[in-house]
């Protein structure tokens, strides 16, 4: 099994790294496969707008967001991963999540997902709830630990103090650990959900 995923953070060696170094010792220790992929630190527009993707299923800005779709594709989990800015995460990881969850059109019902934030002090939960609607709306189970998903810490290496933050980060790896194999031995024996056709409503008609 595999989980993608992507540090939505501008230093590939902060503090997020840190959160997500903790989650990757328990998936390398429970036999999951991760790749992660450094979305922070590039120069990523946001969508257009265009309508291009509902004919092609990709991008219209041919960059990294097209890569990072394959390899969601091919994954059982992603993980996305913030600093927090003004109580909301990168901007840049917001841009390229709204492209990736827009223009791929790969079924993503249950594949497992989670949110990993990190903040010097406030915006931990905002930026939480902020990235967990991309699964919400995308039929992805929502992976959870004992706390909310976040890691204190401002100078570089200061999340490595925060000791709850961590155990969190551990718990967390294991709970989505379970819950991918738990999945993937359900659609073996059931399949998945059987689904409807959309039922598009505007408000104004």
């Amino acid at each position: 099994m595999k989980v993608l995923i992507l540090n939505g953070s501008p230093k590939a060696k902060g503090n997020t790294a840190v959160a997500l170094d903790e989650m990757i010792k328990v998936f390398s220790s429970e036999g999951i496969e991760t790749e992660t992929v450094q979305v922070g630190n590039k120069a990523v527009r946001g969508c257009i707008s265009c309508g291009s993707c509902r004919n092609t299923g990709k991008c219209a800005i041919d960059d990294i967001v097209n890569e990072i779709a394959v390899k969601f594709e091919e994954a059982d989990g992603l993980v996305v991963a913030s600093p927090v800015y003004y109580a909301s995460a990168n901007a840049t990881l917001i841009a390229c999540l709204d492209r990736l969850f827009f223009s791929s059109h790969f079924d993503k019902t249950m594949k497992v997902g989670a949110s990993v934030v990190v903040a010097r002090r406030g915006g931990l939960t905002a930026t939480y709830d902020e990235l967990n609607k991309y699964f919400g709306i995308s039929g992805m189970p929502i992976a959870s630990s004992q706390y909310w998903n976040g890691v204190h810490g401002n100078a570089p290496g200061e999340a490595a103090l925060d000791t709850e933050g961590l155990q969190t980060m551990r718990t967390l790896a294991r709970n989505m650990t379970f819950l991918m194999k738990s999945i993937a031995l359900g659609k073996a024996e059931y399949g998945l959900p059987s689904k409807e056709d959309w039922q598009g409503m505007n408000f104004i008609r």
